[in-house]
């Protein structure tokens, strides 16, 4: 996925301001397609220089005024051309995976701790995509887009239940070792 195709998604979803978007992204996208602030005004400008998006007219100009994008069609076939291309899955890159296989040859002494840590935010992080999902999916909200965005959330719940479970496992194993 790529950070243009992200922000031409929740703009078709709702237009809005660069600072909603952010904000959209800190509550949304941004679990599973991070960009900083300052990455997604870049974009923005650059999407609007090719024609994708365009700044919807402002009710009154005022100096220092927020603009409201929207998608333009082009913006629209772009992100449906992209949804359509065929894309290799990606390997995994965690430094948490590397830095197990670094202990195994460098000793594991205060590392567990660093698991711990990470078992906490993972089941922290689970918590509230489980929230998320009562909040956000009651049972009436069954429209195909519905559907679709909650497999988006469900393939998060997903993820951070192989987390938890793996890390727990891996704690069991510094456990049995340190016995």
């Amino acid at each position: 996925m790529s950070l243009p195709h992200a922000i031409l998604t929740a703009l078709l979803e709702k237009p809005s301001s660069g600072l909603e978007l952010t904000r959209r992204f800190d509550r949304s996208i941004g679990y599973f397609w991070s960009a900083t602030h300052q990455q997604i005004y870049r974009e923005l400008g650059k999407l609007e220089q090719a024609g994708h998006i365009r700044a919807l007219p402002a009710q009154a100009p005022a100096r220092g005024q927020k603009k409201e994008y929207e998608v333009l069609p082009a913006g629209r076939a772009e992100l449906a051309a992209w949804v359509r291309r065929s894309e290799d899955p990606k390997p995994i890159r965690d430094a948490l995976l590397l830095r197990l296989r670094a202990a195994a040859v460098v000793g594991t002494e205060g590392f567990g701790d660093e698991l711990r840590r990470h078992l906490a935010l993972h089941r922290a992080q689970l918590a509230e995509y489980l929230a998320m999902e009562e909040r956000q999916f009651p049972p009436e909200r069954d429209s195909e887009a519905d559907r679709l965005r909650h497999l988006v959330l469900r393939g998060g719940i997903e993820l951070e239940r192989f987390w938890t479970a793996w890390l727990t496992e891996a704690l069991a194993e510094f456990d049995r070792r340190d016995c």
